[in-house]
């Protein structure tokens, strides 16, 4: 999880978002940086994340991502 963090830290410029519950609705997020987070997600992890993965529900918090980034790479 510390680097999917990492990765979100760099992405999030220094807002909180740990806590929040929805990255998109509470606007820390757009579509624009959600790319940005897949494609340093993808990088970080040696991984292509499908384009039918690429939805709001995905993104949506850091639990969500975690379990994204497990479906590729296994249990973190």
């Amino acid at each position: 999880m510390e680097r999917i963090t990492g990765v979100l830290d760099e992405i999030m410029n220094g807002q909180e978002y740990v806590d929040c519950d929805d990255f998109l609705e509470a606007g820390l997020l757009d579509s624009m940086d959600v790319m940005d987070l897949v494609e340093k997600l993808e990088e970080e992890f040696d991984i292509e994340i499908s384009g039918r993965d690429i939805i709001p529900e995905k993104f949506k918090n850091v639990e969500s991502i975690v379990k994204l980034i497990e479906s590729y790479v296994g249990e973190l």
